[in-house]
């Protein structure tokens, strides 16, 4: 292993001591030792995630507390600016990785010594840590662009890929700080912060790496924060919104097939469409009609 590819895992805590349990596992069993954990406790006192961590006495999990609750987008930044390594996974607190996901990202870094990130597929498993069917993941994969196992995105290219359909599951990335040059998720955003940070850093020349195996579990729950906003419509009303400002940066740069394809935002109009069509099967039929009278707003 070269020098510096240690991989830390930070964890963003905000609440779920079951939850958070089983991710300290997943990471205690990954295949390669290369690696530290970084548990950023959010809770604002409700969750102790000290207690939790000193059940499992490694002296790689170190414990950090933020003075007050400040929410999602600053956690992650927090994570990368604490981490002592290059390489940062920010894994969530509900998920968990695949045994041999450091192992991976690790390989991949030897590869690819100048890339910014990078990242793998996903399961998707239920409160339970079932696989689950999720149509809108299914959906993106079919997105993912050729058919080698491993995935290269790059500047324009990069960018029209994820347009057409953000198949890249936030938590798998592997950040190397070094190359992110300072730049940090931005604030302005409450659900779609990563595919915002990914256009941008391929905007701004940076690669990003990936492969088609599955190397992390990502649990999707009725109380995870992605459904929750999905079902408020604020992921929605951010995603609208998002693909407009990377098609006006997209313009700057002459990228037009780019702009065409984020003004479109034809995979988030059928994820809102899905989601009204699920809303009117399980009988609720003012949340469906909400969500009908935006799609058709815009």
């Amino acid at each position: 292993m070269g020098v510096g590819d240690t991989v830390t895992i930070a964890i963003p805590f905000h609440r779920g001591r079951d939850y958070l349990r089983v991710a300290i596992e997943s990471v205690l069993a990954q295949a390669s030792p290369d690696w530290k954990l970084l548990l950023l406790d959010d809770s604002g006192g409700g969750d102790d995630a000290e207690e939790v961590a000193a059940d499992f006495g490694d002296p790689r999990l170190v414990v950090r507390r933020n003075p007050t609750n400040l929410g999602m987008v600053a956690s992650w930044n927090r994570c990368l600016d604490l981490a002592e390594s290059d390489l940062v996974t920010l894994l969530h607190a509900d998920d968990r990785l695949e045994p041999g996901y450091v192992a991976l990202m690790q390989e991949l870094v030897r590869l690819h010594r100048d890339a910014a990130g990078f990242f793998c597929g996903a399961r998707i498993i239920d409160a339970a840590g079932r696989a689950r069917f999720s149509f809108a993941d299914s959906i993106k994969r079919l997105f993912v662009p050729g058919r080698d196992d491993e995935i290269v995105l790059t500047g324009r290219t990069g960018v029209r890929a994820l347009m057409r359909g953000n198949f890249i599951m936030c938590p798998t990335l592997c950040y190397r700080k070094s190359a992110l040059a300072g730049e940090r998720f931005s604030a302005d955003w409450k659900q779609v912060q990563d595919l915002e940070f990914t256009t941008r850093l391929l905007m701004d020349g940076r690669t990003l790496i990936g492969v088609r195996e599955e190397a992390y579990a990502y649990r999707r729950h009725a109380q995870a924060a992605t459904s929750l906003q999905s079902d408020n419509l604020l992921r929605f009303e951010e995603e609208f919104r998002l693909f407009e400002c990377v098609a006006d940066r997209a313009d700057a740069l002459g990228w037009e097939e780019v702009a065409r394809v984020s003004r479109r935002k034809a995979i988030v109009r059928l994820h809102l469409g899905y989601r009204a069509a699920a809303d009117a099967m399980r009988l609720r039929p003012g949340r469906a009609l909400e969500k009908l009278r935006f799609l058709l707003r815009r």
